[in-house]
């Protein structure tokens, strides 16, 4: 792969202890696909004059964005509930009823596997509008072995398609199906944990999941499924008090969690917990919006603790039909309070840690991936201010710039 040096540009390296890392009139080195240099241009080492030298024209980059919580891969839609929230109907009441994630499990088992990759290419190519190199996409609208894995088979088929990274997430404990209604426990092993093990066998998993919710699974049965992870070397994550206080989140960080997801109802006092284990809190405004939520995650608990936050869409066709991780970062603003750059830092290199790519992701920094995004805007802060529009220049993809 080619050398190249990216010069004329406002660096937002998201690195060191500068506001933003920023760097203005910034030069990037790269090599085969990594980066080998950034700094001031005028500091640019006499070793690169040989290399070919693209200017761009004053525009600001960033590392590229990651979304860190998708629910991607799905049938149907659920408008209909949306005109029901809009009622008065909780998420619960119409989980419920028969709504919810069941519906669009019916909806995903009749889709064929084309016609749920290219209802998840559609929203594949809103992220990449927004500067995204790396999502993560659960499974969970299967609800059986051969179906959360066929979900997950799709989702791994968007990189033939799309210049993305896709991580792919197994959560079969999700939602409990018809078939085993008032048998958790069973659905449990011979679902969740049974096809934990097929999947893993078959290398399409690359982290765990579960919803620990009242309508959801309890502590206990996440315990199980955490085991079972471990036995298997894989690392997991947790949707953990988004509706109600069931210290998910204490138990995701004693399994040393990758993420806790939501957390409105994280009690203050656990947020240590996460600080010592080194877990994400990933922030979810868009299904706090779409439900209509009240109560805040504690942000300033999670700040005093020194906790990373990380902000993602949720994407999925209940709680969060969003995706535009940009939104999603200007929403975690404005309704969660988070700082401009606390959000920039939560779509770049606090994503990564929660997926376990900070290695490779989230600065820009020497050794790490050249993933890239060129923008148009004045400044890190536009990016969270600005509410839609199409602010992307283009995407430097393994070296290479790509003009949008």
């Amino acid at each position: 792969m080619s050398e190249r040096v990216y010069s004329g540009c406002t660096a937002a390296t998201m690195a060191g202890d500068t506001t933003y890392g920023l760097i203005e009139d910034a030069a990037i080195v790269t090599s085969a696909g990594r980066i080998v240099w950034v700094g001031r241009n005028r500091d640019l080492p006499g070793w690169c004059a040989h290399i070919p030298n693209i200017g761009l024209g004053g525009a600001l980059v960033t590392p590229a964005l990651i979304d860190c919580h998708t629910h991607l891969v799905f049938g149907g839609d659920r408008s209909k509930e949306f005109a029901m929230r809009l009622s008065g109907a909780t998420y619960e009441e119409i989980a419920r009823a028969g709504g919810g994630i069941r519906s669009t499990v019916g909806a995903t088992r009749s889709a064929s596997d084309d016609e749920l990759l290219a209802g998840a290419l559609r929203r594949v190519d809103d992220l990449l509008a927004d500067g995204v190199a790396v999502i993560e996409v659960k499974s969970g609208y299967g609800l059986t072995i051969e179906d959360e894995m066929r979900m997950l088979r799709v989702a791994r088929r968007i990189e033939q398609h799309r210049k993305v990274r896709i991580r792919t997430t197994w959560l079969a404990a999700h939602a409990l199906p018809s078939e085993y209604a008032d048998r958790a426990d069973d659905y449990v092993a011979d679902v969740t944990i049974e096809g934990l093990k097929r999947a893993h066998q078959e290398g399409l998993v690359d982290a765990v999941d579960g919803f620990c919710e009242g309508i959801g699974f309890t502590p206990q049965q996440m315990r199980r499924v955490f085991e079972a992870a471990r036995e298997l070397g894989l690392p997991v994550k947790l949707h953990a008090e988004q509706l109600s206080d069931l210290k998910g989140a204490v138990l995701a960080s004693e399994f040393g969690a990758l993420s806790a997801d939501h957390l409105e109802y994280l009690a203050r006092e656990d947020a240590h917990h996460l600080a010592r284990s080194g877990t994400v809190a990933v922030l979810l405004p868009g299904a706090y919006f779409a439900l209509r939520e009240t109560k805040l995650p504690p942000v300033e608990a999670l700040r005093e603790h020194g906790v990373r936050m990380a902000v993602a869409t949720d994407a999925n066709p209940g709680s969060s039909p969003l995706s535009s991780l940009r939104l999603a970062m200007g929403m975690a603003c404005t309704q969660f309070r988070l700082t401009p750059e606390e959000a920039l830092a939560g779509a770049t290199r606090n994503a990564a840690a929660a997926l376990g790519l900070e290695k490779d992701y989230g600065t820009i920094e020497l050794g790490k991936r050249t993933e890239l995004a060129v923008w148009d805007a004045p400044g890190p802060d536009f990016l969270s201010y600005w509410l839609g529009g199409d602010l992307l220049r283009g995407r430097i993809i393994h070296g290479e710039f790509h003009e949008r």
